[in-house]
């Protein structure tokens, strides 16, 4: 610990915990904006990280306003003008599913030892005695349905971001082909947002407020006119992270009910970061400018910070242990669990390598990803060599069909 921590830690000792709490907060909001070296993605963040992080526009309990400007695409000739597109299409058509058609009637005990939402170790218990934290078996359960009741709330938020990003770019991508392709995502977001709400609703009765990471990422998409831009924070970086949440969860539940839900909401999502390399890899790589490129770089290295900090499930802090432990504790102890590792590590497993993808992961980036620990994920697999059901075959252990496990080793070996 350094001279101004332990000052800095001693004089917090005196006050009370809700004002340190506070105080705590605020500075978790300072340090991300203090992160950020760039003026213009400081400009594309900032006001949005103030909104979200400092005045919680996400939790007023009403409605948010929030402007959005983009320009729409109109091209009267209707041309077929990007067959990958427009197979994307074909499959998107093939992969609709109903919602209601899921086992709803599937009886959902969320305290159900035999039947867990999250395995035992997800929360690392092993070290909770050195944080103070003394709970029994029924409370850790309880903690564990919390947990899980939050992440599928900020799935739910995600999705309603998706949502309308969704729509905003159907309308602004310069592909024609693009545009059907994207009239399915808006579905598949639609039914997303539903299946989600009704099992947070019906299944686990328990619906958290949106992350203040998270609403500052919408916020600021939702604001930013340039379609790409749309484009790279929803197609690449949101649901690309989303796609390695949903994997995780599905991969640690038991619950038969979610597992189906996850199943299908995670072929969906195969698709659409497919969709958004396919849309930005030539426009990054042969129209934009240097200056234009390295923006984007930089904006993209900043969100990942964002999505880094996002899953330390403040607001179940807030509700179980603020009174209890420091900001500073709770970080410690969710950010060394072990769920909570291998959800990050799935997470940006699936998000960076589209980045390297598209062009966005240039020699002068890299540092600053190793920095914070992500270079170990520079060599994976992008989006347009992974499908849904290649996935789900990793995650339930099986084989990968033949096609795929030779693409694999191809890449490898470039």
């Amino acid at each position: 610990m350094t001279v101004v921590s332990a000052a800095k830690s001693r004089a917090l000792a005196f006050l009370p915990n809700k004002v340190k709490n506070q105080l705590e907060a605020y500075a978790d909001a300072a340090s991300t904006l203090f992160e950020v070296r760039d003026p213009r993605v400081l400009g594309a963040i900032g006001p949005s990280a103030v909104r979200g992080t400092i005045l919680k526009r996400g939790k007023q309990g009403v409605p948010t306003i929030i402007p959005a400007s983009h320009r729409a695409y109109f091209d009267w000739s209707y041309p077929s003008d990007f067959p990958e597109m427009a197979e994307l299409y074909s499959r998107a058509k093939r992969g609709q599913w109903n919602g209601d058609d899921l086992p709803w009637h599937t009886s959902v005990d969320p305290l159900n030892p035999e039947v867990p939402l999250l395995p035992d170790d997800f929360l690392g218990w092993h070290r909770a005695d050195e944080f103070g934290l003394k709970l029994d078996a029924r409370e850790k359960a309880q903690l564990r349905h919390s947990v899980t009741s939050w992440m599928l709330s900020q799935f739910l938020h995600g999705e309603q971001g998706a949502l309308f990003a969704a729509a905003q770019v159907t309308e602004a991508v310069q592909f024609f082909d693009g545009k059907y392709y994207g009239a399915t995502q808006v579905m598949d977001e639609g039914r997303h947002v539903e299946v989600f709400h009704r099992y947070l609703d019906t299944k686990l009765d328990k619906l958290y407020q949106i992350n203040d990471n998270l609403f500052v990422i919408i916020d600021a998409l939702m604001n930013d006119g340039r379609w790409d831009m749309k484009f790279l924070g929803m197609q690449i970086m949101v649901e690309g992270v989303a796609l390695g949440a949903f994997s995780t969860l599905y991969k640690e539940t038991k619950e038969p009910l979610l597992k189906e839900l996850l199943k299908n909401v995670i072929q969906d999502e195969a698709r659409h970061v497919h969709y958004g390399v396919l849309a930005l890899r030539e426009h990054i790589i042969t129209e934009l400018s240097e200056s234009e490129r390295r923006e984007r770089e930089d904006w993209a290295f900043e969100v990942a910070l964002l999505m880094r900090n996002r899953f330390l499930a403040y607001e179940v802090y807030e509700e179980w242990f603020e009174h209890k432990m420091s900001r500073e504790q709770w970080r410690a102890f969710i950010t060394g669990s072990p769920g909570m590792e291998r959800f990050r590590h799935l997470m940006f497993a699936r998000m960076v390598p589209n980045l390297r993808e598209i062009g966005l992961l240039s020699d002068r980036i890299k540092p600053h990803y190793d920095r914070v620990g992500l270079s170990k994920y520079f060599g994976g697999i992008a989006a347009d060599q992974l499908t849904g059901d290649q996935m789900l075959s990793d995650l339930d252990g099986l084989p990968r069909p033949a096609a795929a496990a030779n693409e694999e080793y191809a890449l490898a070996a470039e």
